[in-house]
């Protein structure tokens, strides 16, 4: 298991790979655009090359790149849906250009609409996103049920990965804090096996490419998409050495997208916990 975390990639990708380090990451996550704006990044050739010498000259194996938070592939919106796919191919380039694990995403809202017809729009959006890239893959990220957004479910999760083409770019991103928020409980690993063999039934578990550990503010079902720091939230500790310990999660990146306490992001000490706390959750289940 790659545990990594969220960081900057302020002053080019490369810089990311030096506060990866500082954390003690094996894997990183970065926006690759500006998150509040929809002007997408395009990496020089020189940024490239310098990204991929820190990477190699370090313990970072895994990149992932999130696609920002202003995308929404289901949106009836002309303009909407034009910016989002025009975002998220320059997204897929970025990780074809860096050898990214993956571009994560979140599918996007029904908004106040119906669910199957915002599917078939969003996948039709993402398989135009894929025709235009080459390589990359893309992990449609579960979400925690607020309003309407998609991938709610396992269920949804399929659905999209249909309606998108089936092809094997397309895999998952399992977020700790937003199934247990969708009302899956993942605190101990009796009910984390049970979850993930639904999982596996459903989508397919050679589909589940990438992972978010974030423990939850929000109670079991509550919708609440509100990190919490590893240990402080709903899940507790014991939650957290569950996921981190689960076999089939052995050969993923997963990378933390907590607070911290200063509300700068993941700690290199809160990465030397899950450490700590996978060791503890594999002793268990011996």
């Amino acid at each position: 298991m790659l545990i990594g975390a969220h960081v900057s990639p302020a002053g080019g990708p490369a810089k990311a790979v030096e506060r990866g380090i500082e954390k003690g990451a094996r894997a990183i996550q970065i926006f690759n655009q500006n998150p509040r704006a929809w002007k997408p990044t395009v990496y020089t050739h020189e940024q490239v090359a310098d990204y991929r010498r820190a990477a190699q000259d370090s313990d970072v194996d895994a990149l992932l790149i999130h696609a920002v938070y202003l995308l929404n592939a289901a949106s009836e919106d002309p303009d909407i849906r034009d910016k989002t796919l025009t975002s998220l191919t320059a997204s897929l380039r970025a990780g074809d250009a860096l050898g990214a694990v993956a571009v994560v995403l979140h599918p996007g809202s029904a908004k106040t609409g119906e669910v199957g017809p915002a599917i078939e729009r969003a996948g039709a959006l993402i398989r135009q996103a894929l025709d235009d890239s080459e390589h990359c893959a893309l992990h449609l990220e579960n979400t925690a049920g607020a309003g309407g957004t998609l991938g709610r479910s396992f269920q949804e999760l399929a659905d999209l990965i249909a309606a998108a083409g089936g092809g094997p770019r397309l895999g998952v991103c399992l977020d700790s804090c937003h199934l247990y928020a969708s009302g899956y409980d993942i605190r101990t690993p009796k009910g984390l096996t049970a979850v993930i063999d639904e999982f596996d039934a459903v989508v397919g578990i050679d589909r589940l490419g990438s992972l978010h550990l974030n423990d939850s503010q929000g109670g079991l079902g509550s919708n609440r998409d509100r990190h919490a720091d590893v240990g402080r939230g709903e899940l507790g500790e014991a939650g957290c050495a569950a996921f981190l310990s689960e076999p089939r999660f052995e050969d993923l990146p997963v990378v933390l997208e907590t607070p911290g306490p200063d509300r700068q992001g993941p700690t290199r000490e809160e990465l030397a916990l899950c450490a700590q706390l996978r060791r503890k959750g594999r002793r268990r289940k011996r």
